[in-house]
């Protein structure tokens, strides 16, 4: 297979910055492309929580300078480090003036105003780093609304510029639900051209939408589960897009999340009291007893633990478990739940662990080790969201041994195989409505086969540790798409 030359711009990238699931992911595809023998290189931005020291990076010679439109000429330093665990280089973009605060997108709940300005810089400068490096990708690979202006700017700033002749584009959508929307004005900082502002493509009700502009100018968009694919071309899911994602349905596909098991793994995990794997699970109890000791619940073995990690926003159904937790409290479980989001939720999930001690224990706000603990040492997972593109804790749950019980939405439908007593098959439990009553249903059944059918349990996390969502999967799916793409863009080229 020929090898490609890929650059890949995101707005964080695991370990250095994350707020979701699209770090994880541009943590960990580089490498595997690497790994098929790709030239692979991996551009974000310079936040100020990233610490130039402790990642070894070094300053590139010469300051980047970045067109901004009206704005005129902006300058970054760049720094080059690599991903860890493999040579994959990695360029930061450091401009003090967009990056250098504290949040990614926002501080204390609200989104910084110049969102707009701060990602129109960086995905120009991702441009303009190419042509720094004498780097000719035969694909950018942008991910979401941060870097959806890059197909744009392709086809038309760097239409005929000879370091572009023949660059195709991906945009990855890793959740439709933020899409980059702003005032017209930055239609001036883009600098495209105001024959772009029209409802075909980057104009939406009189102000500009990044995404769509990118799933318009895209070569080919890209989800990150089949199933999310689908959803988005539907109402409930589409966030208004779904009538332009309709139309670009030929150029959409699904490629589902890989897992990194370098860092996920029971049998080496370096966070957990007892590392175990399928042939001798005894020390998944311990695990169980230092969670419970860890969160200040009774040391039973003899009550289930079921786990949450994740943000506490809507999306991951915090509403339905709102709604269902007093239900949840008279049952016999123990619940341990890790995140921070929406204060109504920090604030509530608080109080519960207050009235329920011995039953609900929670931790707001996010530690690596912890949600490490929460996966060895649960019982059973709880997902409940309303809508998820691909979702990550759930396959993480599966290598753990920890049976997930989640809502049969996006990746979360095309990863877990719902629990069958009859043939002891399946690797968890699924419920279908968005509905609090839905919720406790599947938590009822779940916890009625811990405590009822002992094998049974037993064999659904068999099951699920014997799963594998590798990355060289994904990989190679990838690979088959940029292949498509280069051969759309030279077809084209050779038709002018």
């Amino acid at each position: 297979m020929d090898k490609l030359k890929i650059l890949i711009a995101a707005s964080e990238v695991v370990p250095f910055a994350k707020s979701g699931g699209l770090a994880d992911v541009v943590g960990a595809l580089p490498k595997a492309l690497r790994a098929l023998g790709h030239d692979v290189r991996v551009i974000m931005p310079r936040y100020y929580v990233i610490d130039i020291e402790k990642y070894k990076l070094k300053s590139l010679e010469g300051a980047l300078g970045v067109p901004m439109g009206i704005m005129g000429e902006e300058w970054a330093r760049v720094y080059e480090g690599v991903l860890p665990g493999c040579d994959v280089p990695i360029y930061f973009i450091d401009h003090e003036g967009f990056f250098g605060r504290k949040g990614l997108y926002e501080e204390n709940g609200f989104s910084f105003i110049d969102n707009d300005n701060r990602f129109i810089f960086f995905s120009r400068a991702v441009m303009q780093l190419a042509k720094k490096l004498h780097f000719h990708p035969d694909v950018i690979h942008a991910n979401d609304w941060h870097t959806a202006t890059i197909p744009i700017m392709l086809n038309t700033h760097y239409a005929y510029d000879s370091d572009f002749a023949y660059t195709g584009s991906l945009l990855s959508i890793h959740n439709l639900q933020h899409q980059g929307r702003f005032y017209k004005g930055a239609m001036s900082i883009l600098d495209v051209g105001w024959e772009h502002f029209n409802e075909d493509e980057i104009e939406e009700y009189n102000g500009i939408n990044f995404l769509k502009g990118g799933i318009v100018h895209a070569d080919a968009i890209c989800t990150v589960s089949q199933k999310y694919a689908d959803e988005i071309r539907t109402w409930e899911f589409g966030w208004g897009l779904e009538e332009l994602i309709n139309s670009y349905s030929y150029k959409l596909s699904g490629i589902l999340n890989g897992v990194d098991y370098d860092e996920w793994n029971p049998s080496s995990d370096s966070y957990i009291v007892k590392t175990y794997d399928l042939n001798d699970l005894s020390g998944k109890e311990e695990c169980k007893s230092a969670l419970q000791r860890t969160f200040n619940l009774p040391m039973r073995c003899d009550v289930p633990v079921i786990g949450f990690v994740g943000r506490l926003v809507e999306q991951k159904g915090i509403g339905l478990l709102h709604s269902a937790i007093w239900h949840l409290m008279h049952m016999d479980i123990q619940i341990v739940l890790l995140g921070m989001g929406e204060k109504w939720a920090e604030s509530f999930f608080s109080d519960i662990a207050g009235k329920y001690p011995e039953k609900f224990s929670c931790y707001i706000g996010y530690r690596d080790d912890l949600a490490h603990q929460i996966e060895a040492g649960a019982d059973l997972f709880l997902m409940p969201s309303l809508f998820e593109p691909c979702g990550l804790n759930q396959i993480y749950s599966l290598a753990y041994g920890t049976i997930p019980i989640v809502r049969a939405t996006g990746g979360l439908d095309d990863t877990i195989e719902n629990y069958s007593s009859e043939h002891r098959s399946g690797t968890g439990f699924k419920f279908y409505d968005a509905t609090p009553e839905a919720l406790m249903g599947t938590v009822s059944w779940a916890v009625d086969t811990w405590y009822h059918d002992k094998g049974g349990f037993d064999q659904l996390r068999r099951n699920g540790m014997k799963q594998r969502f590798d990355w060289e999967v994904a990989a190679r799916g990838y690979v088959a798409l940029y292949h498509t793409i280069i051969n759309g863009r030279h077809s084209h080229r050779h038709q002018e």
